[in-house]
């Protein structure tokens, strides 16, 4: 992660405060539409990351430091 990259709760965090501010409605037009776009981002960020997590999750490391792909045993 580089050093001024944000973490997922940074992200999510900044995301929240936009929509509430967005939702409030007392932002002028071109600040709505940094602010929509900077969510937007902030958005697809976080999506990024969650599925991420979610791929390294889903491995498995055996005894023997191999990785297989968890296979869910009710398949």
């Amino acid at each position: 992660m580089e050093k001024n990259e944000k973490n997922f709760e940074e992200s999510l965090l900044e995301l929240e405060n936009i929509v509430k501010d967005l939702e409030n409605g007392d932002v002028a037009l071109d600040e709505a539409i940094d602010k929509y776009t900077t969510a937007m981002k902030l958005s697809k960020i976080c999506s990024e990351k969650l599925k991420n997590a979610e791929e390294a999750i889903n491995r498995i490391v055996n005894e023997d430091g191999t990785i297989e792909e968890f296979k869910n045993r009710e398949e």
